[in-house]
């Protein structure tokens, strides 16, 4: 059984997460370069010596709220992708996936940060690499290791299991992502869009790989 962590400790993590998710909140509003740590550490209630103690400058903050943002909408796909290998009914969970991936990424608070990142890239290109490597490219590894699995298993036919992720991806998410990042549309998509744009992207994957 784990041990309960300290009063100081607790109290530490409280105003961590307290610092975040006004971090999160300011960044979205505001920008990168329109929040300032006063403003974050006014928004959590805390000192601006407190904001500095748990992350050392603004794009360090910045980094975080990332992490835990994508990470949010990451880990639960990732799960997911890894169960394929053992699945019974390929083409329901590959579909069921699809739907899964296309919900959490089109989240409206997914996608203000993913159109702030890309508007920071250029000049701070750690932080793209950071929201990449936390979320688009970890799905995307986990496709390819488990479309390699299910070839070796005869469940696809799969010579470049890297391409395949890259084309179940985007046969999946491409129309809806581009269309939300584009037209600036935060509305989050109906089941039913989200239903048919993974069917059918799911349809066109195994017509190629089965």
């Amino acid at each position: 059984m784990a041990q309960a962590l300290p009063d100081e400790d607790r109290r530490s993590v409280r105003k961590r997460r307290a610092i975040v998710a006004a971090a999160t909140e300011a960044f979205l509003d505001h920008g990168f370069r329109g929040t300032s740590m006063d403003a974050v550490a006014a928004a959590a209630q805390v000192s601006k010596q407190t904001v500095y103690q748990h992350f050392q400058d603004k794009q360090r903050l910045f980094n975080e709220v990332i992490a835990d943002t994508v990470r949010s909408a990451s880990d639960p796909v990732h799960e997911e992708v890894r169960r394929l290998v053992d699945s019974g009914r390929l083409e329901r969970d590959l579909r069921d996936l699809a739907r899964r991936l296309l919900t959490l990424v089109l989240q409206p608070q997914m996608m203000r940060l993913r159109r702030l990142v890309i508007a920071e890239a250029r000049q701070f290109p750690d932080m793209g690499r950071h929201f990449y490597e936390l979320g688009p490219g970890r799905t995307m590894a986990a496709l390819a290791d488990t479309f390699a699995e299910l070839g070796r298993n005869g469940r696809l036919a799969v010579p470049d299991p890297r391409l395949a992720a890259s084309q179940f991806n985007w046969l999946v998410m491409g129309a809806p992502l581009n269309q939300a990042m584009l037209l600036g549309d935060d509305t989050a998509p109906t089941t039913r869009q989200i239903n048919r744009w993974a069917d059918e992207g799911v349809r066109t994957f195994l017509a190629a790989y089965a």
